[in-house]
């Protein structure tokens, strides 16, 4: 059996710099031209095929989790998207050249991984209680597997505390090393996004292990339903 690595836990700590970005008409302006950007990547790389869109609602608040294989999620998801979301990003990205600042300036919320970051999710309720709607990766890292890693407990959290509505959206095709060999190809790579419909999680609100542990199979068990079965690894139905 392959060693899988432990999931990541952030070395740094920056209280400081987590937040709910507020929505100025700079950031606004920002995200309009980011969401512009993001499908002309997806045009001129990609070649991306959606499936259930119509699922996709109006308006927040709504918690939309992803699954997470390569760089190209963010434009082959993001760019298939009606709106601009918010959505938690790892706190190391904050220090990388240029994409550091691109994503702070679009307003992510900083995320401590592995790590009681209560304020992130604090920020994060703040956003439902706006009627946002904000993606979360619940496996907390790109998946070295190249299919569903153990989904870890914040989306479960966030979904029973704010009551939020949760739309799985799972991608398949963006693995880095299938994107990049493509790319020295010159050749736009397939990717395919498949949107679930909306639904709540069962079972009482509670900080609780169990519950937090129900809700989170719960979660990875819709994004696993959209996947082929070579991709839903740790959630391989039974």
């Amino acid at each position: 059996m392959n060693h899988i690595p432990p999931k990541p836990v952030s070395e740094v700590w920056r209280p400081e710099l987590v937040r709910l970005p507020q929505m100025t008409r700079a950031r606004r302006a920002f995200r309009s031209f980011a969401h512009g950007l993001l499908k002309l990547v997806a045009k001129v790389c990609l070649k991306v095929t959606v499936e259930g869109m119509e699922n996709f609602p109006a308006h927040g608040p709504l918690l939309v989790v992803i699954n997470h294989l390569g760089d190209a999620d963010a434009p082959a998801l993001i760019s298939t998207l009606p709106v601009t979301p918010d959505a938690l990003g790892k706190i190391e990205l904050y220090d990388f050249p240029v994409l550091g600042k691109l994503m702070d300036w679009y307003g992510v919320i900083w995320l401590h991984r592995g790590r009681a970051d209560k304020k992130a999710l604090r920020a994060a309720l703040d956003g439902f209680a706006e009627g946002r709607i904000i993606i979360i990766a619940p496996e907390g890292r790109y998946s070295v597997t190249g299919a569903l890693e153990e989904g870890s407990g914040g989306a479960a959290f966030l979904a029973y505390k704010s009551g939020a509505p949760i739309l799985p959206m799972a991608v398949t095709g963006t693995e880095n090393e299938h994107v990049y060999g493509q790319m020295k190809k010159l050749r736009r790579v397939a990717v395919r996004v498949r949107v679930g419909k909306m639904f709540q999680l069962e079972g009482q609100a509670s900080g609780r292990h169990d519950a937090l542990e129900s809700g989170t199979h719960q979660i990875m068990q819709a994004l696993a339903d959209l996947l082929p079965e070579n991709y839903r690894g740790a959630y391989q139905k039974s």
